[in-house]
């Protein structure tokens, strides 16, 4: 059965001449990892939360900062946290461990395989496979440019002279770069995001075997969840727009059999920051991701805080109600990967078709005048629009001069928003932390996202996280007793329905479940005080009083209402 299966996806990619044998191959790396990688039997509930966090995000003098991290995890994320996200681990040259040199080998900078196994006791982890590019520094890339025949097919080379205008182009940088061989022919190879990015040739039968090797080995070492970086980009034609092609989608289906084999639980996501309808393409007919990155929820919910009115977002969650209904009702074991910050910025294409341009225009004008940056793309005819913005999420819903308490409740209000939403929670490490813009690393750098990626020196985080009444102990422990509230009830299971409340402008509401078990929420967006009226009242989870059927909020509060 799976054979057949597999054989189906590789003749549709490489014809029916290459099936049998890559078929065999495939099949091959499926026995080699089976007995080694780890059996999950459980869908994801309302138990499943992952934090966001690179491999050296805290830092001990003289321990490896995966070690470190096990210390700060077993202390500060046990019983809240269920599954560690760590960006990439491996070694690079650039883009903070987008640029991979080695997908085989942890950075020695952060520890080995051994650590992340340790980690892997306490935590479900995700590791990322950046597949779709890999560092011109990299063994693979070296052997190219020496002229080495087995690897002549891994990288794209094109002819400058052609027409690319047709393709997607996320940031504003040549899309061809040219390197010198050891011939000392000049070629043109395919770079989407940088010049020490390059792209991989997935028409390459050779590379497709590597990159299940890859995922298999991820797999085995303790990578429950695998996010795909970019991976609507992995295969071009030309005169297209190289993005969302059908063969990149038959890949990412394959691998899913493979991984559903080989290790049955493991989960696939994909991270495609693209309009909606375009990212959700990646469930497939539930047969492809798992999970697929909630891209407008950022967005959207900044707007509506800015705004202090929650009409376009509102309107928004109705149209995905529906579709989560669809998925629930055909069975299809598939959801959605909710986040609102994340070590990459506020992206603004997913507003495309929900936002206007003068919506985002105001919210570019916010985030520059609290101090954040604009990132831009090429739209193929000469101008640049906004595709990112670079601002820590707590500084962007908040104002410089709110006290601590406003920025706790503001922000903790569009906190709750995440963890309500229908899908499963993924809280930044500097979200957890009750962060703010470090201003200093982006300017020093000179590299606008590391707005949102300072490292911690873990005794200096401890000794901020016990004093009192600070922003970081205030958001990081209502964070922690939120999720454990949340842990206790099935309503919040990506499982459970959601339907969207018919609410005034200034306040948004979902209904989570159904019947006795049903759960209310409701968050006032406003700086003023609020009332609601609702059919029936019930105990409020987060302060545990008990409302009736009218109820008024203050500015920023939100609630979790039983049923009964």
């Amino acid at each position: 059965m799976i054979k057949q299966r597999i054989y189906t996806k590789v003749s549709a990619l490489y014809g029916e001449d290459k099936a049998e044998s890559m078929t065999n191959d495939i099949l091959n790396l499926v026995e080699k990892w089976r007995e080694r990688a780890p059996q999950y039997s459980n869908w994801v509930d309302q138990n499943s939360t992952y934090l966001i966090t690179y491999g050296d995000s805290f830092k001990k003098l003289g321990q490896p900062t995966l070690q470190t991290m096990k210390c700060f995890a077993d202390k500060y994320l046990a019983g809240a946290i269920s599954n560690i996200h760590i960006l990439p681990m491996f070694p690079y040259t650039s883009d903070d461990g987008f640029s991979v040199v080695d997908y085989r080998e942890v950075d020695p900078n952060l520890g080995e395989w051994q650590d992340l196994n340790a980690l892997a006791e306490n935590f479900d982890l995700m590791y990322d496979c950046v597949i779709n590019h890999i560092s011109k520094s990299s063994d693979w890339f070296q052997r190219f440019l020496a002229d080495d025949e087995a690897y002549q097919d891994y990288f794209v080379e094109c002819d400058p002279e052609l027409d690319y205008s047709s393709v997607t182009r996320p940031r504003a940088l040549p899309l061809l770069t040219p390197f010198t061989k050891a011939n000392g022919d000049t070629t043109h190879v395919w770079t989407t995001f940088s010049d020490d990015q390059i792209d991989i040739n997935f028409q390459s039968p050779k590379v497709l075997l590597e990159s299940i090797d890859i995922l298999l080995m991820y797999a085995a070492n303790g990578g429950r969840s695998i996010r795909l970086d970019a991976i609507g980009f992995i295969w071009k034609v030309l005169n297209t727009s190289c993005i969302h092609l059908p063969e990149a989608h038959n890949i990412i289906k394959l691998w899913r059999i493979v991984l559903d084999e080989v290790m049955p639980g493991s989960l696939l996501i994909t991270e495609t920051n693209v309009p909606h309808k375009e990212n959700i393409s990646y469930f497939g007919q539930g047969d492809e991701a798992h999970m697929v990155y909630q891209f407008p929820l950022p967005p959207l919910t900044l707007h509506a805080f800015l705004c202090q009115d929650s009409q376009v977002l509102t309107r928004w969650a109705k149209g995905l109600t529906e579709e989560a209904v669809t998925s629930l009702k055909l069975g299809r074991k598939t959801t959605y990967f909710n986040f609102l910050a994340s070590h990459d910025g506020i992206g603004v294409r997913p507003t495309e078709g929900i936002l206007t341009n003068e919506d985002r225009q105001m919210m570019c004008e916010h985030v520059e005048r609290k101090g954040g940056r604009v990132n831009y793309k090429h739209n193929g005819d000469g101008t640049q629009s906004p595709y990112e913005l670079n601002i820590n999420y707590l500084s962007a819903i908040t104002e410089p001069e709110d006290n601590i308490e406003l920025k706790s409740r503001k922000f903790l209000a569009a906190q709750a928003i995440l963890l309500s939403f229908i899908g499963v929670p993924a809280i930044y490490y500097h979200s957890l932390l009750g962060s703010e813009n470090d201003l200093p690393g982006m300017i020093d750098s000179g590299i606008n996202r590391r707005i949102n990626r300072e490292k911690f020196e873990l005794e200096s985080l401890e000794a901020e996280l016990d004093e009192v009444g600070s922003l970081r102990q205030k958001v990081y422990k209502e964070m922690v007793r939120l999720l454990n509230i949340r842990k206790q009830h099935k309503a919040f299971s990506p499982t459970s329905t959601q339907s969207v409340l018919e609410l005034a402008p200034q306040l948004f509401g979902l209904q989570r479940g159904e019947g006795n078990d049903a759960i209310r929420f409701i968050v006032n967006l406003s700086e003023n005080t609020q009332h609601v009226s609702l059919d029936n009242g019930g105990q409020d989870l987060v302060s545990g009083a008990i409302f009736d059927a009218q109820l008024t909020l203050n500015p920023y509060q939100f609630v979790w209402l039983t049923n009964s």
